[in-house]
């Protein structure tokens, strides 16, 4: 079945987003040593969650499937409580939510 032209802007545009979030996901992870292996590897994992997060945000904004939108609503929720947890266990302030969390996100969606 060939995609029509709208589907295939959706889709470039969710591939664009995709591209950008594991771009600076990659860029990110990259952490210098810095004496401290608790910190670095919250830092790197930091990094690797918000990846996950923004792939999860992009597929709210463009998929369609109901299945595959809940799971990214539960990975952006998620992820973002392994960040603060990870943040507390370290003695590091809490990283603000971003106002258009999951339920913003989902709601407006396509």
């Amino acid at each position: 079945m060939a995609e029509t032209a709208a589907e295939q802007t959706v889709e470039r545009s969710f591939m664009a987003e995709n591209d950008v979030a594991m771009a600076q996901m990659m860029q990110a992870m990259a952490v210098r040593p810095s004496g401290d292996i608790d910190r670095d590897f919250v830092a790197m994992m930091t990094a690797h969650h918000q990846g996950a997060i923004d792939m999860a945000t992009a597929l709210l904004r463009h998929g369609g499937n109901e299945r595959l939108r809940r799971l990214a609503q539960e990975i952006v929720i998620t992820q973002q409580a392994e960040i603060s947890a990870m943040r507390l266990a370290i003695g590091a302030p809490l990283a603000p939510v971003p106002a258009s969390g999951p339920a913003s996100t989902a709601s407006s969606a396509r």
